[in-house]
């Protein structure tokens, strides 16, 4: 049954416009006669705007026809089109139901890798970085600073690296192994909970028989590709090396080999030095190559007068201990240079002491104290700092003329230390700061 449309008033230009309920070109069944779907339909096409004045476009993209009667059928839910529509659209993409688990590339080829090869793979890293990045001007170093900056650049592409996927599961079980075999020799840094690596043995037959890979590691491809800016800034750093003098203790070592006894070695041309004359004196227990027998020469240069009266004399000691022991019978200096300015010192080298704390008034102030050992005129800071800061700056003499200390009005503690790091170029290690304002 069909109901007939009729005009049920007219527009202002003198068109039939149809009553509520109807089209102007198109006939619905009776509301009342259709079920609570067919209803719904209808409601949501009339809520789309189908009231209002008719509109051609409206009509076309509906789907409704201008020729004679149509059934109610073809009343369609806007929705549901335009749903269809976008499926019918999609269906042509290639969607993974699993794209939210799948892992990088890197990430799977490291878990298809055993302990054992990564393993493999942690001393080859560790082995080409020694041959490549790692200076004897950079010891001793941080082993933090070594997986960071050396170990980890010479991965092989695409490869992570976790040294918690290896046998040792910790980085400093791991760089004891490796010293334990003598290829480096560490130390462990109690206040800081962490080991030091001080030098490497370049006559271990492991560091021998490897060949590193003619490639540029990440570090070196990230300093080539640094701006302008940066490379001259670097140019301005301050470097600071730690170096060895033969003592009267270890001379006949140097002898023995034919090196000199009156210059400076860097730690790990000193614990080469060693290394090649227990290779020379063939030294290396037979049955336990991890043990170097002392022969008088050796024992001597490393013991005589360090062992108490009365006790006996060691016969053997284990090669991740050769290293830091003979250089602990050296004359230790530091070597500061920046640009053509170097200069050599006794001793090891004061780190740069920054502290704050508060005076009368409640006004604090910070002090430097510290900084001629790199090279700084502490006058020329304090000038300097004034401008930077916008305060008020002095020097004084420290007692029994140990240099100066700079005073600067002001909790600037952070800045400061930023300021010796970015502008002077001073090593953040050789940094120690000190806040006493806070409880």
């Amino acid at each position: 049954m069909f109901i007939v449309t009729h005009c049920g008033k007219e527009s202002a230009d003198g068109r039939c416009v149809p009553n509520e309920g109807f089209l102007e070109d198109v006939v619905i069944a009776d509301p009342a006669m259709n079920s609570s779907s067919q209803i719904t339909d209808a409601s949501e096409v009339a809520s789309n705007g189908l009231d209002d004045a008719p509109n051609e476009k409206e009509d076309l993209a509906l789907g409704t026809h201008t020729e004679g009667d149509v059934d109610a059928s073809v009343c369609v839910d806007v929705r549901n089109t335009i749903s269809e529509e976008m499926v019918a659209n999609l269906s042509g993409l290639n969607v993974s139901d699993h794209i939210s688990t799948e892992e990088p590339n890197g990430e799977k080829e490291q878990q298809a890798l055993s302990s054992d090869e990564v393993d493999i793979l942690l001393d080859k890293c560790l082995l080409q970085a020694l041959h490549t990045t790692v200076k004897d001007k950079d010891l001793p170093m941080p082993g933090s600073t070594l997986w960071s900056n050396h170990v980890l650049p010479c991965r092989p592409a695409g490869i992570t690296l976790d040294i918690k996927k290896s046998s040792y599961k910790k980085l400093s079980k791991w760089l004891q192994s490796k010293s334990s075999t003598g290829l480096i020799s560490t130390k462990e840094d109690k206040y800081k909970k962490e080991f030091i690596l001080l030098a490497f043995n370049r006559a271990h037959p492991d560091y021998i028989a490897f060949k590193p890979e003619k490639r540029l590691p990440e570090a070196d491809a990230q300093k080539h590709e640094a701006p302008v800016g940066d490379i001259q800034q670097a140019r301005s750093q301050i470097e600071v090396v730690e170096i060895y003098k033969p003592s009267t203790h270890v001379n006949t070592i140097f002898t023995s080999i034919g090196a000199e006894t009156g210059k400076y070695y860097a730690a790990s041309e000193a614990a080469d030095v060693v290394f090649r004359y227990v290779e020379k004196e063939n030294l290396v227990k037979p049955m336990d190559k991890a043990t170097v027998v002392l022969d008088a020469t050796l024992c001597d240069a490393l013991y005589k007068g360090a062992i108490k009266k009365g006790s006996s004399y060691p016969t053997t000691i284990h090669k991740k201990d050769l290293g830091h022991t003979f250089l602990n019978r050296m004359q230790v200096h530091h070597k500061v240079s920046r640009g053509n300015d170097v200069v050599v010192r006794k001793g090891a080298i004061k780190p740069v002491q920054i502290m704050t704390e508060r005076r009368q008034g409640n006004k604090k102030v910070t002090k430097v104290s510290g900084v001629e050992s790199f090279l700084l005129d502490a006058e020329l800071l304090a000038s300097e700092f004034q401008k930077k800061f916008a305060c008020s700056t002095s020097v004084a003499e420290l007692p029994g003329k140990k240099g100066h200390e700079v005073l600067v009005q002001g909790g600037v503690i952070s800045d400061l230390a930023k300021q010796l790091v970015d502008h002077y170029g001073v090593p953040k290690r050789y940094i120690e700061v000190l806040d006493k304002t806070k409880k």
